[in-house]
């Protein structure tokens, strides 16, 4: 039986686009595969990792202690410093998570521990620097009621602890270009 010519032509072209196709999906470019952390949500953590129990054991070494709850709170009261004034809700939520974790991973277990009871009662208030800077004063002044250490004057805190760091605003960057 005879082949007719366009059988042939049909042949053809179908093994041609057969095999274009096959080269081209070879040169596609292959997506690197993903990894677990891609997988991770970052705009919300969930409840039991915020407020799970302190991983820390006791720290025995009370010089180490005192250094330690020093930086700590020198820390956290310049992260307040530097807070916006007018926070965005992430801003906000990412400072409170941060408060959070700090606590539960704090390396004094039992310093971390007694943080958390007074997060429970005193919950970390970020509307604004101003109130959140005051809150940590009143937090800190807890713990040192339990430590029978002195009062800190809270309306002052704002003079106390500034970093010294630059101003992020257009016009104080502005100001600092013209100075050097």
């Amino acid at each position: 039986m005879a082949r007719r010519p366009h059988t042939t032509l049909l042949m053809i072209s179908g093994l041609l686009i057969f095999f274009t196709l096959l080269l081209i999906s070879n040169y596609r470019k292959v997506r690197p595969e993903s990894s677990p952390l891609d997988q991770v949500s970052t705009a919300h953590v969930d409840e039991h990792v915020l407020h799970g129990e302190a991983t820390a054991a006791k720290l025995e070494n009370s010089t180490l202690k005192a250094e330690l709850g020093r930086s700590a709170w020198m820390l956290l009261h310049t992260m307040m410093a530097k807070f916006p004034d007018k926070p965005t809700p992430e801003d906000s939520e990412a400072l409170t998570s941060y408060i959070h974790l700090f606590a539960r991973l704090y390396p004094c277990g039992d310093c971390a521990r007694h943080f958390q009871q007074i997060l429970k009662q005193y919950p970390p208030q970020v509307a604004s620097r101003s109130t959140a800077a005051v809150w940590a004063c009143h937090v800190h002044n807890q713990v040192n009621k339990r430590l029978k250490k002195e009062l800190f004057e809270c309306s002052k805190i704002g003079d106390f602890y500034d970093c010294g760091c630059a101003d992020s605003s257009p016009s104080a960057k502005n100001q600092s270009q013209e100075e050097h």
